[in-house]
């Protein structure tokens, strides 16, 4: 097979229905974002809902499910260990398989912890924490593992669109599941969520064995077969923060993610404390927001794929952009903190929900185009290293944004004045992340679509190319 047949290979692959072929074709892409969808569908369950029915139904401290959930992104820190181990291990598709049947499981054991809180809460309260636990060990094999597993099976000038694709599917998988469960939890019972938990489980864990069935093993990494050395973990996780753009991702992604984070918990008291909206007006507006981050995740996925060939830096741009937008859009909340209610708030929070959504699947293509960027296969580690970095940013955006508003309050006796200091600092995170991101160098795709290898970037006529399918 020549190198140009074997190019023209890679281009037409289309995924499962070609043993062997290099590359993921768009319908195995879809497969992977319905592993996607299942892994979110499970996680709406576990924290959203389970949330609220610890504070109203219960009647518990809020700080018990606040505590809880941030033990589940705490536990993250593991992920590293997630994606080294399915990069020695050679598949990926265990791992992922795994890991959805964990995140059921403990879903459903959480659920169960609600029955006990009335008589016994200390038996409760443990229980809970285990679950948690590995509610989020299970979030970390398997979104680590099926990152990695499309960075390594995606070509790079399909991966803005891939990273689009998984994530929407992902976010229609949320909404789907608030949708149907919200009307099989009433009238509520504690009974009624335990079921429609472990269902919710069930058809997220059979909906992942058979989208994921043979994807991995009809196709083949892009960069060709990994290197025959294997690191061990320390090695890896050395060689990975030793290479000068993943640590700069690194801290790219936690200080963007902050940013991100920290502005979840107050936007809906924000609109009710200043604008005088109601609760229903409240969640209309986290639906604008939400409206607008598809809007802008859409937009990165069109534009990235139509001209990411001919115009390389297209990602890069779209995260600096989108960084930008979002402190922009911060500063103009920041100001309507001072002016309130005169300030069109709705379009302000729509503005910022585009913005967050382009640099947000921006970020997470050149995630998949940087995890490919090692010696061997590292693919599993330097996805571990962000979501790591993602977990605990998460994890602490959402309480260090209340305890902000609560420190400024107490200090300034001035609520809007709380709320536009917040505001600004978030706004300075975000254009912070924007300086870091301009400081990374990601890969771009060749003009004509044939890929580089991370061990052999020359172009001449070789017998047979990494990027192609070895000749038979």
């Amino acid at each position: 097979m020549t190198a140009q047949s074997a190019s023209t290979q890679t281009l037409h692959s289309a995924g499962p229905g070609m043993g062997g072929s290099t590359g993921l074709g768009w319908l195995s892409i879809v497969r992977l974002g319905l592993v996607q969808a299942s892994l979110g569908s499970i996680v709406v369950l576990t924290t959203s809902v389970l949330n609220r029915v610890m504070v109203v139904e219960l009647m518990l401290a809020a700080v018990i499910p606040g505590l809880l959930v941030g033990l589940h992104y705490g536990v993250q820190i593991s992920r590293p260990l997630w994606g080294h181990g399915s990069d020695r291990g050679g598949r990926r598709t265990p791992w992922i398989v795994g890991g959805i049947l964990l995140l059921a499981l403990a879903g459903t054991a959480a659920s169960a912890t609600t029955l006990l809180f009335g008589a016994h809460f200390w038996l409760a309260m443990g229980l809970a924490i285990v679950s948690f636990i590995c509610i989020g060990l299970g979030i970390g094999a398997a979104g680590t593992s099926l990152l990695a597993l499309l960075a390594s099976r995606t070509v790079l000038h399909r991966k803005p669109a891939a990273a689009t694709i998984v994530w929407m599917m992902m976010i229609a998988g949320i909404v789907v599941t608030a949708i149907i469960s919200g009307a099989w939890l009433d009238p509520f019972s504690f009974e009624r969520l335990i079921a429609v938990t472990a269902i919710a489980g069930l058809i997220a864990f059979l909906l992942t064995c058979l989208a994921i069935f043979n994807v991995e093993r009809n196709t083949m990494p892009v960069d060709g077969p990994p290197a025959a050395q294997r690191l061990d973990f320390r090695q890896s996780l050395a060689a990975t923060w030793g290479d000068r753009d993943a640590r700069l991702f690194t801290v790219f992604v936690f200080v963007s993610m902050l940013a991100y984070a920290t502005q979840d918990l107050i936007l809906e008291p924000f609109g009710g404390l200043l604008f005088g909206l109601t609760p229903g007006e409240t969640t209309q507006i986290s639906g604008l927001q939400h409206s607008g981050i598809l809007l802008g995740m859409a937009m990165v996925g069109v534009l990235g794929s139509l001209f990411a060939k001919k115009k390389p830096l297209i990602l890069k741009a779209f995260i600096f952009f989108g960084c930008v937008g979002s402190a922009v859009a911060l500063a103009g909340l920041s100001l309507s903190a001072l002016v309130a209610p005169l300030w069109p708030l709705k379009a302000n929070i729509f503005v910022l929900g585009v913005a967050n959504g382009a640099f947000a699947v921006a970020a997470i293509g050149a995630m998949m185009m940087l995890a490919s960027g090692g010696d061997g296969a590292s693919e599993g580690i330097r996805m571990g290293v962000w979501g790591a970095a993602q977990a605990i940013s998460f994890g602490l955006g959402g309480f260090l944004g209340t305890v902000a508003i609560d420190v400024t309050r107490a200090l300034t006796h001035d609520t809007p004045l709380s709320f536009a200091v917040v505001f600004g600092l978030e706004a300075g995170l975000f254009l912070a992340a924007a300086a870091i991101a301009l400081l990374i160098k990601t890969p771009a795709p060749e003009p004509d679509s044939r890929q580089p290898t991370r061990r052999n970037t020359q172009r001449g006529p070789e017998p047979a190319p990494s990027y192609a399918v070895p000749a038979e």
